[in-house]
């Protein structure tokens, strides 16, 4: 199903009128608080696609200006430019009361965010629309959905990438197409809520624990460089002069107690507090503050954390280097199909074709999407324009959707269809024709597929069906060979949405969209492998919210290299989507798919988090 491109309209539903600032940022480098911008151009659109306002700038940043072969902003053109506090007022009133647009709007919006609390302010934005989420609902027929792709597919001239006057007025051109697009298929825009926050601040540098975790203080032993330390109650040192020791020592001080503690600090045993309560329970050995102060003056040498792994060209010969076995975690089998393989033949009846399912129950419609990935396709969670043919089971005649899938004019087909599908037919004469063939590896759960060495970091994204009533959370642990974080610090999740090394952050890209970002090449050795799971809040199970669609991809907007679709049972409330591990000098997606019912608290700490009670 190949949508029109040529000279979008703009659309006519109302819950499609928006007031719109367009925002492109060129910056001193990706990690906004740390780097600068050095070039903002905003263009605002009204509820119907005019042009109200208009406004470009270069701004001194006060720092060296980064990737000049990219931007090619050197310092000498941006000397004398306003710095950001002098623009503030103004961005402000065109930001305000309208809705943020930008592809890769995370990326735009968080160092404007970082920007304006820098000036004491905050950005004074209610919610976002990214284009590149919004396209990848969309599905255009297109290689990739980067920003010169979109351009070329919706019509729009790209003049000089890099620039951010002329990446927003390539920019609406984009949106006018993409909206265009999403109103023909019927979908909600993925808007973004933005609360007005004031706790951006300027970056500071966090400095994780350099030493691993030697476990707990053995009685009459010494502490350990890397032992994790908690304090609580009264102490007569202030609070602020005892962490500040116990740094300086090399020990990892946090906030609260779990089985990995080493040993926590209390002048008030019997307290009764939460930490005591669970120092108690997990059996975490109790000193005194004088006790602790004479440890603290003989801290034994620690084994320092391993540093990451060599670019190819400095890595030694492969003879030197010692085979590792391939971890193999449990992975539950499929319901009703043998696992897969990534060079499974390609002749199977519905290659590269893309089926979503509507109705059934939850277990009717996991395994139609079983059947449908057996058979070679992938399962769609959403309507989009790379779908090719709809199951519809019981109920599913009902669904929103289908009034767009009959004016589409997609094939419907009922589950005995994927016992012997049929070849698609021959597009009439005049129709539109059949989009692309997905060319992605599909993964069915335990497949695994080798991700490219090329110094770009992988991410894997997850979403799920529109107008989903429950909150759900992509978190990421790194772990060791001990399936054990290092240190808190290596928990990313909305809290906590990247490493204090950049190597792992979370994205989130719209209400159903969220997505994982590895820079393998610098994680540490120690790290073996980065777990990505799906949490749900409260009591609600996966049987509300469906199925969770990843998709691994390498570069902004890149077209995905691998997807798979999962399915958690009924009862379940988190699942493990997928995990990127070591094999050798090379690293190895896995589609993973096991549900447990626990919470998020009870997984983070089966991997040796420090979750406070």
């Amino acid at each position: 199903m190949a949508l029109l491109s040529s000279r979008p309209k703009w659309p006519t539903l109302p819950e499609y009128f928006h007031d719109w600032a367009l925002v492109d940022v060129e910056t001193s480098g990706l990690r906004p608080g740390r780097d600068r911008v050095l070039s903002l151009a905003i263009l605002t659109l009204d509820a119907h696609g005019n042009r109200t306002g208009e406004f470009s700038t270069l701004l001194d940043p006060g720092c060296d200006p980064g990737p000049v072969h990219v931007h090619g902003l050197t310092s000498a053109r941006l000397a004398g430019a306003p710095t950001f506090e002098d623009i503030a007022p103004e961005v402000g009133a065109l930001l305000g009361g309208r809705v943020l647009v930008a592809h890769n709007a995370q990326f735009d919006y968080d160092f404007l965010a970082h920007e304006f609390a820098r000036v004491r302010s905050w950005v004074p934005v209610g919610r976002r629309l990214c284009t590149l989420a919004l396209n990848r609902l969309v599905g255009p027929e297109t290689p990739d959905l980067k920003l010169g792709t979109l351009a070329e597919h919706y019509g729009v001239r790209q003049l000089k990438a890099h620039d951010a006057q002329d990446d927003v007025r390539v920019l609406s051109g984009i949106l006018r197409g993409s909206l265009a697009a999403a109103e023909q298929l019927g979908l909600a825009l993925p808007l973004l809520e933005c609360p007005p926050r004031q706790d951006y601040k300027p970056y500071v540098p966090k400095t994780p624990c350099p030493y691993r975790n030697p476990g707990r203080l053995t009685p009459g032993g010494p502490l350990v460089q890397g032992m994790k330390i908690a304090i609580t109650g009264e102490t007569r040192l202030s609070r602020e002069e005892l962490v500040a020791r116990s740094v300086a020592a090399g020990l990892n001080v946090t906030t609260s107690v779990s089985g990995q503690t080493g040993v926590v600090v209390t002048n008030d045993p019997g307290a009764g507090s939460a930490k005591l309560r669970r120092a108690v329970t997990e059996g975490v050995p109790l000193v005194d503050e004088a006790a602790y102060l004479r440890l603290l003056e003989s801290v034994r040498p620690g084994q320092t954390k391993g540093t990451a792994r060599q670019r190819p060209a400095e890595r030694p010969p492969a003879a030197e280097r010692a085979a590792e076995p391939e971890p193999a975690p449990e992975v539950p089998a499929q319901r009703t199909a043998a696992p897969g393989r990534p060079d499974a033949p390609t002749d199977r009846p519905l290659t590269g074709r893309r089926v979503l399912v509507l109705g059934g129950t939850h277990d009717e419609a996991a395994e139609a999407r079983v059947l449908a990935v057996a058979l070679g396709a992938s399962a769609a969670v959403n309507l989009s324009a790379s779908v090719t043919d709809v199951v519809v089971l019981p109920g599913g005649e009902a669904d929103r959707r289908m009034r767009r899938v009959t004016a589409l004019g997609l094939p419907v087909h009922d589950t005995a269809w994927l016992l012997a599908p049929t070849p698609a037919p021959e597009p009439a004469t005049g129709s539109r024709p059949d989009p692309a063939p997905d060319t992605s590896a599909v993964l069915v759960r335990g497949a695994v597929i080798d991700l490219a060495d090329t110094g770009t970091p992988w991410t894997v994204s997850a979403s799920w069906r529109q107008q989903t009533a429950s909150d759900v959370d992509v978190v990421a642990f790194a772990i060791d060979a001990q399936e054990q974080v290092a240190g808190d610090e290596d928990f990313v999740f909305y809290g906590a949405p990247e490493h204090p090394d950049g190597t792992v952050r979370l994205a989130t890209d719209g209400p159903t969209e969220q997505s994982v970002t590895a820079d393998l090449d610098r994680l540490p050795l120690e790290v073996r492998r980065v777990v990505i799971a799906a949490a749900l809040d409260g009591a609600a199970t996966f049987s509300d919210v469906g199925a969770i669609e990843i998709t691994a991809t390498r570069g902004i907007g890149a077209a995905p290299t691998a997807r798979a679709t999962l399915d958690a049972a009924t009862s379940e409330r988190t699942m493990i989507l997928a995990e990127m591990y070591r094999r050798g000098e090379a690293w190895r997606l896995r589609a993973v798919g096991q549900g447990y019912d626990h919470g998020l608290a009870d997984m983070a700490r089966g991997y040796g988090v420090d979750v406070a009670e």
